[in-house]
């Protein structure tokens, strides 16, 4: 798996998102975000993910989204439970993924950060496929940028968010990441 000097990958099915802008003039990459989303809660493999991060998602169609309703919400990428890849923004352009956050001190982690969300919930166990598209996807945003920090929600915006959850096995997820780069993984 590599990623292309415009930001794509070229192993991720391309699902381009409206919701982006730029990144700052001369901001650097250097913290991956690791999330979970499931729509409805809980529920795996409904396509619903795909349309919000898309901007087409129906909010009538279940009653938990009527809160998305006008939400402009993004990811870099998103891994299903079988392990597939979808890229919504390139890596080069600030997606929404993060929100209120803030990481070491910097505030704002969507200005130098990626976000990759794995189908799931805080509780659910994580599957295998998942975790080893996300290691090789981590070795490949590793040797393009100069990420140093990987990171859970959680940690970047404590008083609102509790993702990846107790479920995300990071000693795994870290084990699987074969880069050779130092980075730094909490809670390992």
């Amino acid at each position: 798996m590599r990623i292309f000097p415009n930001g794509w990958c070229d192993e991720a099915a391309i699902r381009p998102s409206e919701h982006f802008n730029e990144r700052p003039e001369g901001e650097e990459i250097s913290l991956l975000v690791i999330h979970n989303i499931s729509l409805p809660a809980g529920q795996f493999g409904t396509g619903d993910v795909d349309a919000l991060f898309c901007g087409t998602l129906d909010c009538c169609k279940h009653p938990s989204y009527q809160d998305l309703e006008g939400l402009r919400v993004s990811s870099h990428f998103f891994i299903d439970r079988s392990g597939r890849l979808f890229q919504y923004v390139s890596c080069l352009d600030r997606a929404w993924h993060a929100g209120v956050s803030s990481y070491e001190g910097r505030e704002n982690c969507n200005d130098f950060s990626i976000g990759v969300e794995l189908e799931g919930t805080d509780s659910a166990p994580y599957e295998q496929a998942q975790y080893e598209t996300l290691g090789r996807l981590t070795d490949a945003l590793a040797e393009a940028y100069p990420i140093k920090y990987v990171t859970g929600h959680s940690m970047i915006a404590p008083l609102r968010k509790t993702d990846p959850g107790p479920a995300f096995d990071w000693l795994t997820y870290e084990s699987l990441c074969t880069t050779g780069k130092p980075l730094c993984f909490p809670y390992v």
